[in-house]
Protein backbone atom coordinates (compact mmCIF):
# COMPACT_ATOMS: atom_id res chain seq x y z
CA UNK A 1 0.00 0.00 0.00
CA UNK A 2 2.90 2.34 0.77
CA UNK A 3 4.43 1.66 -2.64
CA UNK A 4 1.10 2.33 -4.33
CA UNK A 5 0.68 5.58 -2.39
CA UNK A 6 4.15 6.72 -3.45
CA UNK A 7 3.40 5.91 -7.10
CA UNK A 8 0.14 7.86 -6.93
CA UNK A 9 1.88 10.80 -5.29
CA UNK A 10 4.62 10.78 -7.94
CA UNK A 11 2.03 10.60 -10.72
CA UNK A 12 0.16 13.54 -9.23
CA UNK A 13 3.37 15.57 -8.97
CA UNK A 14 4.30 14.81 -12.58
CA UNK A 15 0.83 15.73 -13.80
CA UNK A 16 0.96 19.05 -11.98
CA UNK A 17 4.47 19.77 -13.30
CA UNK A 18 3.55 18.95 -16.88
CA UNK A 19 0.36 20.96 -16.60
CA UNK A 20 2.28 23.97 -15.33
CA UNK A 21 4.80 23.68 -18.19
CA UNK A 22 2.04 23.37 -20.74
CA UNK A 23 0.28 26.43 -19.34
CA UNK A 24 3.43 28.58 -19.13
CA UNK A 25 3.07 31.87 -20.96
CA UNK A 26 5.13 32.42 -24.10
CA UNK A 27 7.66 35.20 -23.62
CA UNK A 28 7.98 37.95 -26.21
CA UNK A 29 10.73 40.55 -25.82
CA UNK A 30 9.73 44.02 -26.98
CA UNK A 31 12.01 46.96 -27.77
CA UNK A 32 9.89 50.05 -27.15
CA UNK A 33 10.70 53.72 -27.57
CA UNK A 34 9.99 55.24 -24.17
CA UNK A 35 8.11 58.25 -25.56
CA UNK A 36 6.42 56.40 -28.44
CA UNK A 37 2.78 55.44 -28.91
CA UNK A 38 3.60 51.73 -28.55
CA UNK A 39 3.94 52.39 -24.83
CA UNK A 40 0.33 53.64 -24.81
CA UNK A 41 -0.86 50.39 -26.35
CA UNK A 42 1.18 48.26 -23.96
CA UNK A 43 -0.18 50.15 -20.95
CA UNK A 44 -3.71 49.47 -22.21
CA UNK A 45 -2.88 45.80 -22.69
CA UNK A 46 -1.64 45.44 -19.12
CA UNK A 47 -4.43 47.49 -17.59
CA UNK A 48 -7.04 45.26 -19.28
CA UNK A 49 -5.12 42.03 -18.64
CA UNK A 50 -4.97 41.26 -22.35
CA UNK A 51 -1.46 39.84 -22.08
CA UNK A 52 -2.60 37.25 -19.53
CA UNK A 53 -5.67 36.49 -21.64
CA UNK A 54 -3.36 35.80 -24.60
CA UNK A 55 -1.06 33.72 -22.37
CA UNK A 56 1.89 35.96 -23.20
CA UNK A 57 4.65 37.28 -20.96
CA UNK A 58 5.80 40.61 -22.37
CA UNK A 59 9.35 41.62 -21.50
CA UNK A 60 9.70 45.31 -22.35
CA UNK A 61 12.98 47.14 -22.84
CA UNK A 62 12.50 50.89 -23.06
CA UNK A 63 14.88 52.64 -25.41
CA UNK A 64 15.60 56.26 -26.24
CA UNK A 65 15.20 56.08 -30.01
CA UNK A 66 13.99 53.92 -32.92
CA UNK A 67 17.63 53.37 -33.92
CA UNK A 68 18.31 51.74 -30.57
CA UNK A 69 15.39 49.40 -31.22
CA UNK A 70 16.83 48.41 -34.59
CA UNK A 71 20.16 47.60 -32.97
CA UNK A 72 18.44 45.49 -30.29
CA UNK A 73 16.45 43.55 -32.88
CA UNK A 74 19.42 42.89 -35.15
CA UNK A 75 21.55 41.84 -32.17
CA UNK A 76 18.93 39.29 -31.09
CA UNK A 77 18.14 41.16 -27.87
CA UNK A 78 14.51 41.82 -28.83
CA UNK A 79 11.86 39.87 -30.73
CA UNK A 80 9.59 42.73 -31.86
CA UNK A 81 9.95 46.46 -32.36
CA UNK A 82 8.19 49.17 -34.35
CA UNK A 83 9.60 50.42 -37.64
CA UNK A 84 8.50 50.94 -41.24
CA UNK A 85 8.28 48.65 -44.26
CA UNK A 86 10.82 50.77 -46.12
CA UNK A 87 13.53 49.89 -43.61
CA UNK A 88 12.41 46.24 -43.49
CA UNK A 89 12.63 45.92 -47.28
CA UNK A 90 16.06 47.55 -47.29
CA UNK A 91 17.30 45.18 -44.59
CA UNK A 92 15.97 42.19 -46.52
CA UNK A 93 17.84 43.34 -49.62
CA UNK A 94 20.98 43.41 -47.48
CA UNK A 95 20.38 39.88 -46.18
CA UNK A 96 18.44 40.32 -42.92
CA UNK A 97 15.15 38.42 -43.17
CA UNK A 98 12.91 40.75 -41.22
CA UNK A 99 9.19 41.04 -41.80
CA UNK A 100 6.48 43.63 -41.05
CA UNK A 101 2.89 43.64 -39.79
CA UNK A 102 0.80 46.89 -39.79
CA UNK A 103 0.56 48.90 -36.56
CA UNK A 104 -0.58 52.36 -37.66
CA UNK A 105 -1.32 54.36 -40.79
CA UNK A 106 -1.04 57.68 -38.92
CA UNK A 107 1.23 59.99 -40.87
CA UNK A 108 2.46 63.52 -40.50
CA UNK A 109 0.82 66.66 -41.80
CA UNK A 110 1.72 70.11 -43.03
CA UNK A 111 0.67 72.50 -40.27
CA UNK A 112 0.25 76.27 -40.43
CA UNK A 113 -0.93 78.90 -37.92
CA UNK A 114 -4.69 79.41 -37.89
CA UNK A 115 -4.44 82.88 -39.46
CA UNK A 116 -1.82 81.91 -42.05
CA UNK A 117 -2.43 83.12 -45.62
CA UNK A 118 -1.23 79.70 -46.85
CA UNK A 119 -4.35 77.92 -48.11
CA UNK A 120 -3.01 75.18 -50.39
CA UNK A 121 0.16 73.12 -50.73
CA UNK A 122 1.04 75.21 -53.77
CA UNK A 123 1.24 78.24 -51.48
CA UNK A 124 4.33 76.72 -49.83
CA UNK A 125 6.36 77.98 -52.76
CA UNK A 126 8.65 80.74 -51.56
CA UNK A 127 7.89 80.03 -47.89
CA UNK A 128 9.92 78.74 -44.95
CA UNK A 129 9.06 75.08 -44.29
CA UNK A 130 10.40 73.18 -41.28
CA UNK A 131 10.68 69.40 -41.72
CA UNK A 132 10.89 66.97 -38.81
CA UNK A 133 13.03 63.88 -39.27
CA UNK A 134 15.57 64.96 -41.87
CA UNK A 135 15.95 64.94 -45.67
CA UNK A 136 15.07 61.23 -46.02
CA UNK A 137 11.90 61.37 -43.93
CA UNK A 138 9.15 59.44 -45.77
CA UNK A 139 6.47 62.09 -45.36
CA UNK A 140 8.83 64.74 -46.72
CA UNK A 141 9.74 62.60 -49.73
CA UNK A 142 6.08 61.85 -50.45
CA UNK A 143 5.22 65.54 -50.21
CA UNK A 144 8.01 66.37 -52.65
CA UNK A 145 6.76 63.72 -55.08
CA UNK A 146 3.24 65.11 -54.92
CA UNK A 147 4.34 68.70 -55.48
CA UNK A 148 6.52 67.72 -58.44
CA UNK A 149 3.31 66.56 -60.12
CA UNK A 150 2.29 70.24 -60.03
CA UNK A 151 5.65 71.45 -61.25
CA UNK A 152 6.91 72.58 -57.82
CA UNK A 153 10.29 71.46 -56.48
CA UNK A 154 9.99 72.24 -52.79
CA UNK A 155 13.70 71.67 -52.12
CA UNK A 156 14.56 74.62 -54.34
CA UNK A 157 11.27 76.55 -54.43
CA UNK A 158 10.99 76.85 -50.63
CA UNK A 159 13.41 77.44 -47.76
CA UNK A 160 13.75 74.13 -45.94
CA UNK A 161 14.96 73.66 -42.36
CA UNK A 162 15.43 70.16 -40.94
CA UNK A 163 15.42 69.23 -37.27
CA UNK A 164 14.33 66.78 -34.60
CA UNK A 165 10.51 66.60 -34.30
CA UNK A 166 10.33 68.30 -30.86
CA UNK A 167 12.52 71.16 -32.12
CA UNK A 168 10.41 71.59 -35.25
CA UNK A 169 7.24 71.74 -33.14
CA UNK A 170 8.83 74.38 -30.92
CA UNK A 171 9.89 76.46 -33.94
CA UNK A 172 6.34 76.28 -35.29
CA UNK A 173 4.91 77.51 -31.99
CA UNK A 174 7.46 80.33 -31.87
CA UNK A 175 6.43 81.46 -35.36
CA UNK A 176 9.91 80.98 -36.82
CA UNK A 177 8.56 79.13 -39.86
CA UNK A 178 5.63 79.67 -42.20
CA UNK A 179 4.71 75.98 -42.10
CA UNK A 180 5.96 72.71 -40.68
CA UNK A 181 5.84 69.04 -41.65
CA UNK A 182 6.15 66.79 -38.62
CA UNK A 183 5.25 63.42 -37.12
CA UNK A 184 1.56 62.94 -36.39
CA UNK A 185 1.75 63.27 -32.60
CA UNK A 186 3.59 66.60 -32.83
CA UNK A 187 1.03 67.75 -35.38
CA UNK A 188 -1.66 66.82 -32.86
CA UNK A 189 0.05 69.05 -30.30
CA UNK A 190 -0.05 71.98 -32.72
CA UNK A 191 -3.64 71.22 -33.67
CA UNK A 192 -4.66 71.32 -30.01
CA UNK A 193 -3.00 74.74 -29.75
CA UNK A 194 -5.03 76.15 -32.64
CA UNK A 195 -2.87 75.38 -35.66
CA UNK A 196 -4.52 74.36 -38.90
CA UNK A 197 -3.85 71.17 -40.86
CA UNK A 198 -3.03 72.34 -44.36
CA UNK A 199 -2.86 68.73 -45.55
CA UNK A 200 -2.29 65.33 -44.02
CA UNK A 201 0.19 63.15 -45.90
CA UNK A 202 -2.49 60.44 -46.09
CA UNK A 203 -4.56 62.87 -48.20
CA UNK A 204 -1.94 63.03 -50.95
CA UNK A 205 -1.35 59.28 -51.23
CA UNK A 206 -4.18 58.66 -53.76
CA UNK A 207 -2.47 61.14 -56.11
CA UNK A 208 0.66 58.98 -55.83
CA UNK A 209 -1.17 55.77 -56.70
CA UNK A 210 -2.33 54.37 -53.35
CA UNK A 211 -5.90 53.09 -53.17
CA UNK A 212 -6.35 53.49 -49.42
CA UNK A 213 -4.69 54.20 -46.09
CA UNK A 214 -1.23 52.64 -45.90
CA UNK A 215 0.34 51.63 -42.60
CA UNK A 216 3.60 53.51 -42.36
CA UNK A 217 4.64 51.82 -39.11
CA UNK A 218 4.37 48.20 -38.09
CA UNK A 219 5.55 45.46 -35.77
CA UNK A 220 8.88 44.19 -37.10
CA UNK A 221 10.40 40.80 -36.30
CA UNK A 222 12.66 38.15 -37.79
CA UNK A 223 10.80 35.75 -40.08
CA UNK A 224 12.75 32.78 -38.73
CA UNK A 225 11.73 33.62 -35.18
CA UNK A 226 8.13 34.08 -36.37
CA UNK A 227 8.14 30.67 -38.06
CA UNK A 228 9.20 29.06 -34.78
CA UNK A 229 6.64 31.03 -32.76
CA UNK A 230 3.76 31.27 -35.20
CA UNK A 231 1.02 30.73 -32.62
CA UNK A 232 2.54 33.23 -30.18
CA UNK A 233 2.81 35.83 -32.97
CA UNK A 234 -0.85 35.27 -33.88
CA UNK A 235 -1.87 35.70 -30.24
CA UNK A 236 0.27 38.83 -29.98
CA UNK A 237 -1.42 40.40 -33.03
CA UNK A 238 -4.88 39.42 -31.73
CA UNK A 239 -4.01 40.94 -28.35
CA UNK A 240 -2.91 44.25 -29.89
CA UNK A 241 -6.08 44.38 -31.97
CA UNK A 242 -8.14 44.08 -28.80
CA UNK A 243 -6.14 46.89 -27.24
CA UNK A 244 -6.72 49.10 -30.27
CA UNK A 245 -10.43 48.32 -30.20
CA UNK A 246 -10.51 49.30 -26.54
CA UNK A 247 -8.81 52.60 -27.40
CA UNK A 248 -11.42 53.14 -30.12
CA UNK A 249 -14.45 52.51 -27.93
CA UNK A 250 -13.40 53.69 -24.49
CA UNK A 251 -12.50 57.27 -23.55
CA UNK A 252 -11.88 55.96 -20.03
CA UNK A 253 -9.01 53.88 -21.41
CA UNK A 254 -7.47 57.12 -22.64
CA UNK A 255 -7.84 58.73 -19.23
CA UNK A 256 -5.77 55.89 -17.79
CA UNK A 257 -2.89 56.36 -20.24
CA UNK A 258 -3.07 60.17 -20.28
CA UNK A 259 0.17 60.60 -18.24
CA UNK A 260 2.07 58.57 -20.86
CA UNK A 261 0.91 60.77 -23.73
CA UNK A 262 2.36 63.94 -22.29
CA UNK A 263 -0.89 65.76 -23.05
CA UNK A 264 -0.93 69.05 -21.17
CA UNK A 265 -4.71 69.46 -21.19
CA UNK A 266 -7.94 67.63 -22.14
CA UNK A 267 -8.02 69.26 -25.60
CA UNK A 268 -4.61 67.85 -26.48
CA UNK A 269 -5.53 64.40 -25.15
CA UNK A 270 -8.67 64.46 -27.29
CA UNK A 271 -6.64 65.35 -30.39
CA UNK A 272 -4.18 62.55 -29.65
CA UNK A 273 -7.09 60.17 -29.20
CA UNK A 274 -8.82 61.17 -32.43
CA UNK A 275 -5.67 61.03 -34.57
CA UNK A 276 -4.59 57.72 -33.04
CA UNK A 277 -7.99 56.24 -33.82
CA UNK A 278 -7.82 57.53 -37.40
CA UNK A 279 -4.55 55.66 -37.88
CA UNK A 280 -5.69 52.19 -36.76
CA UNK A 281 -5.25 49.76 -39.70
CA UNK A 282 -8.51 48.40 -41.05
CA UNK A 283 -7.49 46.98 -44.43
CA UNK A 284 -6.64 43.56 -45.78
CA UNK A 285 -2.92 42.82 -45.53
CA UNK A 286 -2.66 42.16 -49.28
CA UNK A 287 -4.18 45.56 -50.08
CA UNK A 288 -1.76 47.22 -47.66
CA UNK A 289 1.16 45.49 -49.35
CA UNK A 290 -0.02 46.40 -52.85
CA UNK A 291 -0.15 50.10 -51.96
CA UNK A 292 3.17 49.93 -50.14
CA UNK A 293 4.69 48.50 -53.32
CA UNK A 294 3.39 51.49 -55.30
CA UNK A 295 4.65 54.02 -52.75
CA UNK A 296 8.00 52.25 -52.49
CA UNK A 297 8.64 53.02 -56.16
CA UNK A 298 7.77 56.68 -55.55
CA UNK A 299 10.12 56.83 -52.56
CA UNK A 300 12.90 55.00 -54.41
CA UNK A 301 12.73 57.51 -57.25
CA UNK A 302 12.89 60.52 -54.92
CA UNK A 303 15.22 59.17 -52.21
CA UNK A 304 17.47 57.02 -54.35
CA UNK A 305 19.91 54.37 -53.21
CA UNK A 306 20.67 56.26 -50.02
CA UNK A 307 17.09 55.57 -48.92
CA UNK A 308 16.26 52.12 -50.29
CA UNK A 309 19.63 50.49 -50.73
CA UNK A 310 20.19 48.12 -53.67
CA UNK A 311 16.51 47.17 -54.23
CA UNK A 312 14.37 49.22 -56.62
CA UNK A 313 11.25 47.23 -55.63
CA UNK A 314 9.67 46.29 -52.31
CA UNK A 315 11.03 42.89 -51.27
CA UNK A 316 8.32 40.19 -51.68
CA UNK A 317 8.69 38.97 -48.09
CA UNK A 318 8.42 42.38 -46.45
CA UNK A 319 4.82 41.92 -45.24
CA UNK A 320 3.91 39.10 -42.84
CA UNK A 321 0.97 37.04 -44.11
CA UNK A 322 0.67 34.27 -41.53
CA UNK A 323 -1.90 35.84 -39.21
CA UNK A 324 -5.23 33.94 -39.26
CA UNK A 325 -8.03 35.87 -40.93
CA UNK A 326 -5.82 38.12 -43.06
Amino acid sequence: MRVLARILALATTLALTLGTAADAADTIRLAVQKTGTFSWELATIREAGLDKEANLALEVTELASPEAGKIALRAGNADIMLSDWLWVSRERALGAKLTFYPYSSALGAVMVPAASPIKTLGDLKGRKLAVGGGPLDKSWLLLQARMKQDGIDLKSDATIAYGAPPLIAAKALDGEMDASLNFWNFCAQLEAKGFRRLAGIEEILPKLGAKGAVSAVGYVFDEGWAANHRDAVARFIAMTRKAKQLLVTSDTAWDKIAPLTGASDPAMLKTYRDRYRDGIPRRNISDEEADARVLYRVLAEIGGRELVGPAAELDPGTFYHAVPGD
